[in-house]
C-alpha cells in the first residue's frame, strides 16, 4: 500500500510463486491498482475463486492471468510479463491467446509476414482467467492501431463460444469489420484428461474443441490448423478489406479468405461428463461415497433408475465462481442440463436459496424433495470447500420424499498440495500403481506426458501445453498418428529433454520422433544440447525430425547442423510435419 501511495502505478506485475500469488493479487486489489498481471502457474483453484469473489465487489482493478506470459504493446514498446522480445515487431495485428507458446508462434508468423503486432494479450491457461477473449476483442475493436485480430483458444471453458457470439454481432453491426482469424487447440485431446495447462480440461457441460472451432467458423472467423499460417492468411484478409472498404464484408466472405486452409473433419462434439478428469487427485467411488456418509448423506449403490438425476458441483469459468450443474440425463451437452453459478462466499445452500430453487425447478423435483436436495448440495458444498475440490459429481434419487446417492466421482485440485502443501489427506488418495507408468515417470522431471491410443507411430516432444496440443492436432490433420502429448514445461533443461526422449522411446509403437520447439523462456540452444545428449547416451534407433524456433534459434539450429547426427532439421512446420509422417510410414 505504501508503494502504491508513493509511485501511484497504473499497473503491477506479480512474479511470485503460485502459493503466494493470490495474496499478492489481493494486496494489489486493495491498493486499487488498475491493471494487475499475474504470471505464475499452479495457483490453487480455490485461491483464485477467493480472488475473483473479491474482484467482483469492485471496479478499479482488472486482472490478466494467472498462468500467462503477460501483456505487451509492440507499438508502445511496453511489456508486463516475460514474452520473448526478439519475435515481436510494431505493427497492426491484435493477438489474444490462452497459450504462451502458441502466441509466440502467432507473433513470429505475423512478424515474418511484415504485419507486426499492435497489442498482445494473454488470457492464460488457468481455470479462472481474469481477462477473457471478449474483453480483449472489445479493446481491439476500439484500438485504432489494430487492423486485424487473431484469437488462439484451446479446450476448457466456454470463452471461445462467448467470443464467437460477440464476433457474430460485431460483423452484423459493423460496415467493414476488422478481419479475424483463429485456432483452437486440443481437437485430438482424449476426453477426461488435463492437457498441460491447469485449465485445459473439459468440465461437465462444456464444449469440446471441435464445437468451439465450428462456432468461430460459423461466426465468420477464418480458421487455421497451425499458427504458422496466420501471417500470410491475415495479409490476404487485410488486402481484401482494403479493396472492399466501401462494401460491408459478410461473415461468409470473410470465411473464404484463404482457399488453401485445411478444414478439420467434423467429429463428435460430445464428451461424457462421467469420465475421470485426471488432475492427478481423484477419489475412488467408495472413497467419495464415504465422504458423503460422513456428512450424513444416505448412500444406496442400487442399479440406475430412470428417475435418477445428475448433480455436479464444479467451477463456472464464465461467472468465475462455483456452480451446480443439474441434469436428468448423463449427457450434459443436451438441453436437459443447466448451470447455476453462485457466490464463493456462500455459507449455506438452503432449500429457499434462489440457486437451489432454480435447480429444483429445472429437475422438476416436488416440494417434498427440496429439503433433501438442500441437504445433499450443502454436503457437496462443504466437501468442495473443505477439501478444495474442482469437480464433485453424484447420481441421486429423490423418489417418495427420500434421497439416496447411487454413485459418485470426486476430483480434487492437485495444485493445493503441490504448490501450497495443503490437503495432504486428499493427496494420499492417489494410487500411482493404477496410473500409466510413463506418465508417472515423466512427472519426476516436471514433464507432462499423456499416452494416446491408436497406432501411435509418431512420438512428439514439445515445449508448452498449447503448442503440444496443436502439434498433435496438426499432425493428425496431415495424416499422422501421434503416440503421445508431451510438454517439457517452461523450466525444461537439457536433462529434461533427454528424459523426454527416454520416455518416448519406451513406447514400442513409435517409429519416428518430432521435436517441435518455440522458445520463449525455453532456449533453443538448450533444447539442441538435450537432443545431442539423448543421441549420445540413449539408443536412438528411430529417425528424429527437429524444428527449432524462438529464443536463440540460430544458435540451436547451428548446433544441430554441426552435430553430425542423423537429424532432419526444418524451419517450416508444414515441411517438418510432412517429413516425420513420411518417416513414420516408411520405418
Amino acid at each position: 500500500m505504501q508503494a502504491q501511495e508513493r509511485a501511484k502505478p497504473d499497473a503491477t506485475a506479480i512474479y511470485v510463486p503460485g502459493n503466494q500469488t493470490a495474496k499478492a493479487i489481493e494486496e494489489a486489489i486493495e491498493a486499487e491498482i488498475p491493471l494487475v498481471v499475474a504470471v505464475a502457474e499452479h495457483v490453487p483453484i480455490h485461491d483464485m475463486l477467493r480472488v475473483h469473489s473479491m474482484l467482483q465487489t469492485q471496479s478499479k482493478t482488472r486482472l490478466v492471468g494467472a498462468n500467462c506470459p503477460g501483456i505487451i504493446s509492440a507499438i508502445g514498446k511496453c511489456r508486463i510479463g516475460f514474452q520473448p522480445l526478439p519475435c515481436f515487431s510494431p505493427g497492426k495485428i491484435g493477438i489474444v491467446a490462452k497459450s504462451g507458446t502458441l502466441s509466440y508462434e502467432t507473433v513470429a508468423s505475423t512478424t515474418r509476414a511484415g504485419l507486426g503486432q499492435s497489442l498482445c494479450i494473454s488470457m492464460g491457461g488457468d481455470v479462472l482467467a481474469g481477462t477473457s477473449f471478449v474483453d480483449a476483442l472489445k479493446v481491439f475493436e476500439e484500438d485504432p492501431d489494430t487492423e486485424g485480430i487473431i484469437l488462439v483458444g484451446e479446450i476448457g471453458g466456454t470463452a471461445e463460444i462467448d467470443a464467437a457470439e460477440w464476433i457474430r454481432d460485431y460483423n452484423k453491426r459493423t460496415d467493414n469489420p476488422k478481419p479475424i482469424m483463429a485456432l483452437v487447440g486440443g481437437r485430438e485431446a482424449p476426453p477426461g484428461r488435463v492437457m498441460g495447462h491447469a485449465g485445459a480440461w473439459i468440465a461437465p457441460g462444456e464444449p469440446d474443441a471441435e464445437t468451439k472451432h465450428r462456432a468461430l467458423e460459423s461466426a465468420g472467423v477464418t480458421m487455421v490448423d497451425h499458427p504458422e499460417k496466420f501471417g500470410q492468411g491475415m495479409r490476404a484478409l487485410l488486402a481484401r478489406r482494403t479493396m472492399t472498404s466501401a462494401t460491408p464484408i459478410s461473415s461468409s466472405s470473410q470465411k473464404r479468405g484463404l482457399h488453401t486452409m485445411r478444414r478439420f473433419p467434423h467429429g463428435s462434439s460430445r464428451v461424457s461428463s462421467w469420465s475421470i478428469h485426471k488432475r492427478s487427485l481423484y477419489a475412488k467411488e467408495f472413497q467419495a461415497l464415504e465422504m458423503l456418509k460422513r456428512k450424513s448423506i444416505s448412500v444406496n449403490e442400487a442399479a440406475p433408475s430412470d428417475s435418477d438425476v445428475l448433480l455436479t458441483m464444479t467451477v463456472d469459468r464464465t461467472a468465475l465462481s462455483p456452480c451446480i450443474v443439474a441434469s436428468t440425463t448423463p449427457d450434459l451437452a443436451q438441453a436437459s442440463s443447466a448451470r447455476f453459478p453462485f457466490a464463493y462466499t456462500t455459507q449455506k445452500l438452503s432449500s429457499t436459496s434462489p440457486v437451489l430453487e432454480a435447480v429444483a425447478s429445472h429437475l422438476h423435483l416436488p416440494e417434498t424433495a427440496r429439503g433433501k436436495l438442500a441437504e445433499l448440495t450443502q454436503a457437496l458444498w462443504e466437501i468442495f470447500k473443505e477439501k478444495e475440490a474442482y469437480l464433485l459429481e453424484v447420481w441421486a434419487n429423490f423418489s417418495d420424499g427420500e434421497m439416496q446417492v447411487r454413485s459418485a466421482r470426486f476430483g480434487f485440485d492437485d495444485a493445493a498440495f503441490r504448490s501450497s502443501g495443503r490437503q495432504e489427506d486428499v493427496h494420499r488418495l492417489r494410487n500411482k500403481d493404477e496410473e500409466v507408468p510413463e506418465e508417472v515417470d515423466a512427472e519426476k522431471d516436471g514433464i507432462v506426458y499423456v499416452k494416446l491410443q491408436g497406432e501411435g507411430s509418431i512420438g512428439t516432444l514439445v515445449n508448452g501445453a498449447g503448442l503440444a496440443m496443436n502439434t498433435v492436432d496438426a499432425l493428425s490433420i496431415h495424416g499422422g498418428h501421434c503416440a503421445n502429448f508431451l510438454d517439457t514445461g517452461g523450466k525444461a533443461t537439457s536433462e529434461t529433454v533427454k528424459s523426454s526422449f527416454r520416455i518416448i522411446r519406451s513406447d514400442p509403437r513409435v517409429k519416428a520422433i518430432f521435436v517441435n520447439i518455440f522458445g520463449g523462456l525455453t532456449r533453443c540452444d538448450m533444447i539442441a544440447e538435450g537432443i545431442i545428449m539423448a543421441f549420445r547416451d540413449l539408443e536412438m534407433n528411430v529417425p528424429v525430425v527437429v524444428r527449432l524456433r524462438g529464443t536463440n534459434e540460430e544458435i540451436g539450429q547451428k548446433m544441430i547442423a554441426e552435430s553430425g547426427l542423423p537429424l532432419h532439421a526444418f524451419d517450416s512446420f508444414e515441411d517438418a510435419a510432412k517429413k516425420v509422417i513420411s518417416l513414420a510410414r516408411s520405418t
